[in-house]
């Protein structure tokens, strides 16, 4: 498919990692439409970046995907491209029920059920567009624990196995599915994370990410890598994954995540 001229929807892309890509997305001649939760920020993007749709949706709520899902294509009937952006990150201690359990179940509501509910509100619709695509966003934390985030780590690798099958699944159709595998970014998803001094400086992630999914949009789908999480994604396969989880885990633990 084509690198410019899609229209995509892009949920949970008010900040950080996801407002960037949209931007990006944008500035290569795409119609881009940013949802998230917080009104003022939509209105915000809006205001500041001309050209850029935005809808509300809370994608814990699985209403209100069905709402956003009929503003997006009533507004956008050409949209062809799904980025499940969306999520949120958690320490845990798991020592006790309280301190994870309530935790745990809104990091897999949001992380897990999320994009599975969004897939659902758009797959049809994708289907009959010639040339489609979902991106779903795991982490290196799929590959390898951080030890305080287990929930988010157990996400995260379900998103990446969910991947691997939806796009066996859909081989026999218009849409490609793309995994876009983000290492440690600077940005607020965790306490501390935008100062980190070993996550990626967030322009050089989107310029990376941005190059790698234009190849996999027009190639074989498959995972967008960036260089640095690389250590994480192949830990195994190279046979050096204990090392990697205690060189991880023996950083700030709120540093790492992605």
């Amino acid at each position: 498919m084509n690198t410019t001229n899609n229209t995509i929807f892009i949920p949970g892309a008010t900040s950080g990692l996801g407002l960037a890509l949209a931007l990006s997305l944008q500035a290569k001649g795409n119609t881009v439409i940013v949802g998230g939760r917080r009104v003022e920020l939509l209105e915000s993007i809006a205001r500041e970046h001309p050209g850029i749709d935005t809808v509300e949706i809370d994608t814990a709520d699985a209403a209100s995907i069905g709402r956003a899902a009929e503003k997006v294509l009533a507004a956008h009937p050409r949209l062809n491209v799904l980025v499940t952006m969306a999520g949120i990150m958690r320490a845990e201690d798991w020592h006790s029920p309280a301190g994870f359990v309530g935790t745990a179940e809104q990091i897999v509501t949001t992380n897990l059920l999320g994009p599975i509910r969004l897939i659902g509100a758009f797959i049809e619709h994708l289907q009959a567009q010639a040339d489609a695509a979902i991106v779903t966003v795991s982490s290196g934390l799929a590959f390898v624990p951080l030890a305080a985030t287990p929930s988010y780590n157990a996400s995260k690798a379900a998103i990446h196995m969910l991947s691997e099958g939806v796009r066996l699944q859909l081989a026999d159709t218009s849409v490609r599915v793309i995994e876009l595998v983000p290492p440690a970014v600077r940005t607020a998803l965790m306490p501390g994370q935008e100062q980190s001094p070993v996550a990626m400086p967030l322009d050089e992630f989107i310029a990376e990410a941005a190059a790698l999914l234009d190849e996999r949009l027009e190639g074989e789908a498959g995972e967008v890598l960036v260089e640095g999480v690389k250590l994480l994604r192949f830990a195994e396969t190279r046979g050096d994954y204990d090392a990697v989880v205690s060189r991880l885990n023996a950083t700030d633990p709120h540093s790492r995540a992605s």
